[in-house]
């Protein structure tokens, strides 16, 4: 096998060309794919259909189910060709799959468009009722059908099944990100197994993936790589994480060490503060170049509007839970129920956060945040409303008053702020949020600002299609905290 090197960012990993697969496999995955996502929007429309006659059945049977199936199984069609179109199917995986539901959210709207202007052309008569139903349970469906593959995947990946394992250069902070990035995406097909240190004092320790459980784990190894070394790991894959290392030297330029080996690199940080890296390709040239953030007036407006619709409706369930909770922490702990805190907002703008109480009252009131589970400071009925993230639903209240917004990096204590460097002070470009994807990714073990590609990630790519995916991501997955 020839040697390719591939560009690796640290958490946004880019899969290898098809001649490294395993053809037969990945084909074999691809295919199973796409059939699973055709079984989970057919299955969502037609759960749609029975809610409906369920609650409309006078006008619901005026269609027959043949015909009901029939529109179905043409609009799940309609749905993974645009999948496929817009790159739903190739064997990569985004920063915590939010990009693929961002995906799946994009393609819903535009599959229903096309599937109303079908339904208008053809004087087929649609009901509002049953089509809100479909618009809700498709995206539901496909997202719940995406994980639950994932995991099956990622267990196959588990027994050896298509996948290479790989040699990790490097100890520091990239290359433990690029670690946790592969072990959860089952999709590249590569098994971290080991990492390598230059370091002639290294032990043969363990490294564990950056998150409370911690299942994870992969042998420190003492340099220099050499063939011996990849034979004894059955590995295949090189992932240098060392950005000092260097790579023509050390292996591109060795034939013996290359032969068999895909090599992946995590290039240098080339991200000065204020600026964003932008790349342009010019007859097969890749040039970067700086340019300044733009603000983006529609999307501030829309999401505006997102957020006063969506904090409104969850008003709703929040007055008929608040009390309970407020119970509950009054009852079991002395002090007050709201927890209320000034934090830094956009521009570092101070505002009051509030939260319901999960410490007891002597804990100190502006200190780091719990980093475990037994923390002492949190009371037991605390560690309840952490893992459930009920915590944090009084911020609602925030959010209507403009100071946070849904969606966002989470905000910080000013004392943490004022020791922000430049490129840590990019947090501050948009309103803090409830929610983002550092609350739903593996690393919520380790503090706010030390895990910055999760806050650059949205900044540079935040939509209201993301906004939308981090939500959902965060209603079906993110109860899982400390």
């Amino acid at each position: 096998m020839s040697t390719s090197t591939r560009s690796l960012a640290s958490l946004d990993v880019s899969l290898p060309g098809p001649a490294e697969w395993t053809l037969p496999l990945a084909s074999l995955f691809a295919a199973s794919e796409k059939l699973l996502d055709l079984a989970a929007v057919l299955s969502a429309v037609l759960f749609a259909d029975v809610l409906y006659r369920a609650l409309d059945p006078a006008r619901a049977a005026a269609c027959a189910p043949s015909t009901v199936f029939l529109c179905a199984a043409g609009f799940a069609l309609l749905f993974v060709f645009l999948l496929d179109r817009y790159g739903g199917y190739r064997p990569c995986l985004s920063l915590l799959a939010i990009r693929e539901t961002e995906r799946i959210l994009r393609v819903t709207l535009q599959a229903f468009l096309l599937a109303l202007l079908a339904a208008y052309f053809c004087a087929v008569p649609v009901s509002r009722l049953a089509f809100s139903l479909a618009l809700v349970t498709v995206p539901l469906f496909l997202t719940l059908e995406k994980w639950e593959m994932h995991k099956l995947l990622r267990m196959l990946r588990g027994k050896g099944f298509g996948t290479r394992r790989a040699v990790i250069l490097g100890t520091g902070p990239a290359a433990r990100r690029i670690y946790s990035a592969l072990v959860r995406s089952p999709k590249f097909g590569v098994d971290p197994v080991a990492f390598v240190d230059d370091d002639p004092q290294a032990g043969t320790t363990e490294i564990y993936e950056p998150s409370y459980r911690g299942k994870h784990s992969a042998r420190v190894m003492p340099g220099p790589l050499c063939p011996e070394l990849f034979r004894q790991l059955n590995a295949s894959v090189l992932v240098i994480a060392d950005p000092a290392a260097n790579r023509e030297s050390m292996l591109l330029t060795n034939p013996n060490m290359a032969a068999g080996v895909s090599i992946y690199f995590a290039p240098a940080d080339f991200l000065e503060p204020g600026y964003w890296v932008d790349y342009a390709e010019l007859d097969g040239i890749v040039l970067a170049h700086l340019s300044r953030g733009t603000n983006r007036i529609l999307f501030d407006l829309g999401k505006r509007m997102l957020d006063m619709f969506v904090a409104a409706l969850m008003l709703l369930p929040l007055a008929v839970i608040a009390p309970v909770i407020a119970i509950l922490v009054k009852s079991t702990s002395p002090g007050p129920v709201l927890f209320r805190q000034q934090r830094a907002g956009k521009a570092g703008r101070r505002f009051t956060m509030f939260k319901f109480r999960t410490m007891f009252q002597d804990a100190p009131h502006y200190e780091t945040s719990p980093g475990a589970g037994d923390d002492p400071r949190v009371t037991p009925v605390g560690r309840f409303l952490r893992r459930t993230s009920l915590d944090e639903l009084p911020q609602l209240m925030n959010v209507l008053l403009g100071q946070m917004s849904l969606v966002g990096p989470r905000p910080e204590m000013p004392f943490i702020v004022e020791q922000y460097t430049p490129l840590q002070r990019q947090r501050l470009l948009v309103k803090p949020g409830i929610t983002g994807l550092w609350q739903i990714g593996p690393t919520r073990a380790f503090p706010i600002h030390e895990n910055m590609e999760y806050d650059l990630y949205y900044i540079r790519h935040c939509s209201l299609f993301m906004d939308a995916a981090i939500l959902l991501h965060t209603l079906l997955f993110a109860p899982r905290g400390i």
